[in-house]
């Protein structure tokens, strides 16, 4: 049932305060407050990401109107659309496009958007399963998708990077279900080692495994394809170890959006860096890789890889987040 306008609902606002903060309390709010749109949905997911912690702490680069409501996903189901594509009560994902940026998002009962940033949900996933993968795991999904059009396969060695974190780790249960062969870096201890581990890496290692100081253009090569999640001079050097006619892909600068390198690994083994973006990925994109994930690339571990926790958490997991304390997957229950 469609909530009448002033009818009151639960969010996550985020306001700023004294002294240059910015506070995180869930609030009352109405249908009213939400932004135009074509679909008002009922929020039954969402999920945390880096993005969403930046948000909270005032970024200017992700969002610039205070007060705001994060939360770059959500699942859930269609209150009334004005898109004859969508109908009452289908089940619907948002990520992506400018939803908890600078358009109210997902830490909200209701959203309400464009029918062109909507998604419908593949019936051989629940509304949870979705945003345990989330943006992280449509970026995994590019990402390996980006390896694979390259002409990796089954048996050939990929370096992931931020292995951990939540596109590192849905990326090695992918890579790993498909048969390639993993080997994990991660700053974190055992216990991050031994679910790595769990979801398939052969090898966990150490983010601190190569020499970062050194200057040589190029090392033996090691690895068929690299995916890194974390920019700066780890990217730097696994761009050097590369084999000939290998592949990189980058999606995250967690680490530095600077990158020192040279033209040799480029020009001498003919490797490739491709970028991904999952912000404005391409409905078509986004499509093939919510199918791919609900079927062929889903792997049995996915359901072990989150913890759920409600709004009024949120505040303590933002901070969690910005001081890495936080592997896997974090759904956030509506």
């Amino acid at each position: 049932m469609k909530p009448t306008p002033s009818e009151l609902f639960k969010a996550l606002v985020v306001a700023p305060s004294e002294g240059g903060r910015y506070v995180s309390e869930v609030k009352d709010q109405t249908v009213s407050d939400l932004p135009p749109g074509d679909v008002l949905i009922k929020v039954i997911y969402s999920s945390l990401n880096y993005k969403d912690a930046l948000s909270s702490v005032g970024n200017k680069g992700v969002t610039q109107k205070y007060p705001h409501i994060p939360g770059i996903d959500a699942a859930g189901y269609v209150v009334s659309s004005e898109d004859e594509n969508f109908e009452e009560g289908q089940a619907v994902i948002v990520t992506g496009f400018d939803l908890g940026m600078n358009t109210f998002g997902g830490f909200s009962s209701y959203i309400r958007v464009p029918a062109s940033w909507i998604i419908p949900c593949p019936k051989e996933l629940s509304l949870k399963t979705t945003m345990i993968w989330g943006t992280a795991g449509l970026t995994a999904a590019l990402s390996v998708k980006g390896l694979l059009d390259h002409g990796l396969k089954a048996g050939d060695s990929v370096f992931v990077s931020g292995a951990s974190g939540g596109v590192g780790s849905l990326s090695v249960g992918i890579l790993s279900h498909l048969g390639f062969e993993v080997i994990a870096a991660t700053g974190k201890g055992k216990d991050a080692h031994d679910k790595l581990k769990n979801l398939g890496a052969h090898r966990v290692v150490g983010r601190d495994i190569f020499d970062m100081e050194g200057d040589a253009p190029l090392v033996k090569g090691a690895y068929h394809g690299v995916l890194d999640t974390v920019g700066g001079s780890l990217l730097a050097q696994l761009l050097k170890r590369i084999r000939y006619g290998g592949v990189a892909t980058c999606c995250g600068m967690a680490a530095s959006p600077k990158l020192e390198t040279t033209v040799f690994p480029f020009i001498l083994r003919g490797i490739k860096l491709i970028g991904i973006d999952s912000v404005q990925a391409s409905l078509e994109d986004r499509h093939q890789m919510w199918n791919y994930l609900a079927k062929r690339w889903s792997f049995p571990e996915l359901e072990t890889l989150h913890t759920i926790i409600s709004l009024a958490q949120l505040p303590q997991a933002f901070d969690d987040i910005l001081r890495s304390q936080i592997t896997g997957r974090v759904v956030v229950s509506l």
